[in-house]
């Protein structure tokens, strides 16, 4: 009887594989996606991945560029603020000077102060120096609006219009940028420039 058991459980395992096949499973119903399809779009995503790295790795380059060039103009004009308050005392130093009528500085006393009052001066504008501020050279150059404030206009026949026969107050650079324009008297009136 054992026998006869094994075999009919061979016999119903043989007869449920027949009809098994002859059933569709849940399986077959999910279409398998083509391989070639499948490649193609890995290759999309591939490229859509590469080109969001590069637009990365380029996004990062830029800021850091930017952090460098903001860290150099930091360096370069981070005192521009306190350099321009502090040319407001290079100015009283130099109308000191020039304040002293020329006959007291006769006087031993005077001319003493004078020429104190003068180093004090040179040397106070050799430290902003040392900064990067250095005068604008205005007396008899040709006008520049981006250097000069025209404050009146002087007619003179013998230079040529345009050119500064006046500084009034004298004017800084730091760097390459202008820390305070000349305020200059303009001629008028004389033979255009070329």
């Amino acid at each position: 009887m054992n026998a006869d058991k094994k075999a009919d459980t061979t016999k119903n395992q043989g007869a449920a594989e027949p009809s098994s096949l002859s059933q569709p499973s849940a399986e077959s119903d999910i279409a398998q996606p083509e391989p070639f399809t499948e490649l193609e779009n890995l290759y999309a995503e591939n490229a859509g991945l590469k080109d969001k790295l590069l637009r990365a790795l380029a996004e990062v380059e830029n800021v850091r560029r930017r952090a460098e060039r903001e860290v150099a103009d930091a360096k370069a004009y981070g005192v521009a603020n306190f350099a321009r308050e502090m040319l407001s005392f290079a100015d009283n130093l130099r109308r000191a000077v020039e304040s002293v009528p020329e006959g007291s500085r006769e006087d031993p006393a005077v001319a003493s102060l004078v020429e104190g009052v003068g180093v004090m001066e040179r040397d106070f504008l050799a430290r902003l120096a040392r900064f990067g501020v250095k005068k604008i050279e205005a007396q008899g150059a040709r006008f520049d609006p981006n250097q000069h404030e025209a404050l009146f206009e002087i007619p003179d026949e013998t230079q040529p219009a345009g050119a500064v026969a006046q500084v009034v107050e004298q004017g800084y650079m730091i760097g390459e940028r202008v820390l305070r324009p000349a305020k200059v008297g303009v001629t008028r009136g004389g033979p255009k420039p070329s």
